[in-house]
This record gives structure tokens, C-alpha cells and sequence, in this order.
């Protein structure tokens, strides 16, 4: 490794890449034990099948699928968005809060998913950290608004284009969890609001656009 990428790696933030590193790691162990690409390998190792969450009590996938891709590229997209904006938020927010907006942003977006699939009668199997990521993204849009429309180097009208940008993708792209992202984008939203609003947070005391964060679908039916 050069100096250059270990010194890129030690400014990152540390939550923040623990879980980008724990992304990698997952994806590695399933393409050693088998295909991210086997649909049916997928299934029994814990992507989200609301059939199997319903019908079965497996409510850990709501969980387990945001570590979970659907193939190299799937993951790159991700991972990528995530360690810029990531690494923006757990610097205003600090680990702690950080941790907790992107755990419960991306479950949120996946209650969202699962809900609108019922509704739906349309049960597919979903995978992907977008849906935690856009709770990332959710919650950057709070603080730049909290902030009088500019935090660093990221201002209201950029963000926000970002934001729009990668919500409306999905909308016009197959293969997308479209209410993944929505539901993630509008938890984080509101657990920035609740961790952050009049708390005086600091950095130190805890708490784009493109195919940025694709939350992959696959329209199987049950395996």
C-alpha cells in the first residue's frame, strides 16, 4: 500500500468507515462462499424477501440486506457516495449519532420498502446500503439548513440538486427500491432533527448524483 492511500485511509472517520469496511467484508465472504449473483444464495443468506419476514418472523433481514450487494458494481456505487458524505456527517454529528442515523435511516427505508410491497401484492428480493445511505443524506440536508444553507463546503441548492438527483434516478431506472431510498432519505431526516436539534452537538461530543446509491431489486418472485 502506498503512503498516499494510508494516509487517505487514517483522516477518514472512524464509524463511518468501519461500516464501509464491514460492506466489503461481507461482500468478499459471499462471493468466497458463493455468487452475489445467485439469487438463491442471496435469499438464504439474509437479503430482504418480505414472505420470509412476514411468513417466517426472519425480521433480521430488515437489517442484514443493508450489507448486502448485489455484485461489484452495486457495491462500488454505494461505498462511494458513502465515504464522502459519510465522513461529512459523523463530523458534525459524531460517531455515536452517526451510527444510530444510518442504522435506523436505512431500517426505516426498508419498513418503507416492505409496507408499499404489501400494499402492492409485488414481493421481490432487495439488497443494498442505499437506503441507509440517503438517510446520510437525509440528515446532511438538516444541517446545511440548520447551518443557514451551507455546511464546509457543501451548500443548500448543491445538496439539495444531489439529493433530488438520486431520488429521481431511481424513479426512471428498473431494478431500483425506490421507496427504500425515500424512506431512508426521510429517517434520517427526522433522526438528525430529533439527535441534533438544540443539542449543541459538536464534533467531539459523540452526536452524487449519478447511480449514487442503488439500492438493488431482484424481481424473482419467492426462490
Amino acid at each position: 500500500m502506498s503512503k498516499e492511500f494510508l494516509d487517505f485511509i487514517k483522516t477518514r472517520k472512524k464509524a463511518n468507515l468501519m461500516i464501509i469496511i464491514t460492506n466489503i467484508l461481507v461482500f468478499l465472504a459471499m462471493e468466497l462462499l458463493g455468487s452475489t449473483g445467485d439469487l438463491q444464495f442471496m435469499y438464504e443468506h439474509g437479503v430482504m424477501f418480505v414472505p420470509a419476514v412476514l411468513e417466517k418472523g426472519e425480521y433480521y433481514r430488515l437489517f442484514t440486506c443493508m450489507f448486502q450487494h448485489f455484485g461489484a458494481e452495486h457495491l462500488l456505487y454505494n461505498m462511494l457516495l458513502l465515504l464522502f458524505m459519510g465522513d461529512m456527517l459523523e463530523a458534525q454529528v459524531g460517531k455515536i449519532r452517526y451510527l444510530v442515523i444510518y442504522l435506523m435511516g436505512g431500517f426505516a427505508g426498508n419498513l418503507l420498502s416492505m409496507a408499499v410491497a404489501i400494499r402492492q401484492e409485488r414481493y421481490v428480493l432487495s439488497a443494498g446500503a442505499s437506503g441507509a445511505v440517503f438517510a446520510v443524506v437525509g440528515a446532511l440536508l438538516y444541517l446545511v439548513i440548520r447551518n443557514g444553507g451551507k455546511l464546509g463546503d457543501v451548500g443548500l441548492k448543491r445538496l439539495g440538486i444531489m439529493a433530488a438527483l438520486s431520488l429521481a434516478q431511481g424513479f426512471t431506472e428498473a431494478g431500483t427500491d425506490n421507496m427504500a431510498h425515500l424512506g431512508g432519505f426521510l429517517g434520517g431526516l427526522l433522526l438528525c432533527i430529533i439527535l441534533y436539534h438544540g443539542g449543541g452537538a459538536s464534533p467531539s461530543d459523540t452526536c452524487v448524483a449519478g447511480k449514487s446509491g442503488i439500492s438493488d431489486i431482484r424481481d424473482e418472485g419467492k426462490p
